[in-house]
């Protein structure tokens, strides 16, 4: 998270503004909150530019709790839904459907281990939605456009838990779009959800209370208690993010990022990214020298260094570097000059 986002939060762990009362020990249902949670969802719509038709809700359970919740709410026993296969998450996805009614493979990349977006997409007759994942964190890949070609009488669900807010989005070609905030938004704990107002309506009403979207919809997300910390939180990321220009400047600022690493690695001759060029993630760059011994000496090396987190996923293995909205462009250079160091060291 932005840092000035973490220094404003210290200070109101002791007091929201004037309260005399921290914001993690204030009543959901109290004025001052309730202010948070008001300016939080218009400043998400603001800068989201989400339309008055579209529901926004501040739930829990993360992205694998929405795994579930869609099709338990929008897909019958008869029904089919649709699913892009772009690696795991879309995979624990399209798993979670099948407990509720059919699931289709539109596509799948597991054949050459998810390093490009399938170009060839299948869709079945009559699919009730089509589900993605926009941004694969494990294997970085991304999309960098929305599924197209879909039967017209379906609607398009993306999981964008990795890359919410990070590009401009129209949010008119979707039905529902989720994410946890971890990655771009806020620290752990909630998942915005913008849904269309006429699907909350279309759900179904035989799941429980806390997982139909009509029932948090009709709440203000505050069915329950929601998570108070992380939307407050989330309404300072959404400052910040404003406060930068708003998403093209912060789409411009990642594409940057991203191309400084990028660069490196296409012209290293001892590391190669993994991405396929045309599907490579802004968010999380992945590559190997393609040697797994070698790959653990430069991540050893690189924690010595103060480079946290390189190393890649355990299922693949490799090096990661997750550069989300808030990571600095200083913070990528440098990660460039010690790769650089390293290769000349060999």
């Amino acid at each position: 998270m932005p840092e000035e986002v973490l220094l404003e939060a210290r200070d109101n762990l002791l007091s929201l503004g004037d309260t005399g009362i921290g914001i993690c020990e204030h009543s959901h249902r109290g004025k001052p909150f309730v202010a948070v949670a008001e300016e939080a969802e218009s400043l998400c719509r603001q800068i989201g530019n989400i339309p008055e038709d579209y529901a926004v809700l501040f739930l829990q359970g993360g992205a694998s709790l929405q795994f579930s919740m869609v099709p338990e709410n929008f897909l019958a026993r008869e029904d089919t839904a649709d699913y892009l296969v772009t690696g795991s998450w879309s995979e624990k996805a399209i798993k979670a459907a099948g407990i509720f009614g059919k699931t289709h493979v539109a596509c799948t990349g597991k054949s050459n281990n998810f390093a490009a977006i399938p170009r060839d997409v299948a869709y079945s007759d009559h699919p009730t939605y089509v589900h993605f994942t926009s941004n694969n964190t494990i294997f970085g890949t991304q999309f960098r456009s929305e599924p197209t070609g879909f039967p017209s009488d379906a609607f398009l669900v993306c999981d964008a838990s990795s890359d919410i807010f990070s590009r401009p989005l129209e949010i008119s070609r979707y039905g529902i779009i989720y994410a946890g905030a971890q990655k771009n938004l806020g620290p752990s704990g909630v998942t915005l959800v913008i849904i269309r107002k006429d699907l909350i309506e279309r759900g179904a009403s035989g799941p429980a209370p806390m997982l139909q979207y009509r029932t948090h919809a009709n709440a203000d997300s505050m069915y329950n208690t929601p998570p108070t910390f992380g939307i407050y939180l989330m309404s300072l990321v959404f400052r910040w993010i404003q406060k930068q220009g708003g998403l093209s400047a912060i789409d411009a600022a990642n594409t940057a990022k991203a191309k400084i690493l990028y660069d490196f690695l296409d012209q290293s001759s001892l590391f190669t990214a993994t991405a396929a060029p045309a599907d490579r993630s802004l968010m999380n760059v992945t590559f190997v020298t393609g040697d797994a011994g070698k790959d653990a000496e430069v991540i050893s090396h690189a924690a010595a260094a103060g480079f946290s987190g390189l190393k890649g996923h355990r299922s693949v293995g490799g090096m990661r570097a997750s550069i989300y909205n808030a990571f600095p462009a200083e913070g990528v250079s440098a990660l460039v000059e010690f790769l650089k160091d390293f290769e000349a060291a060999q």
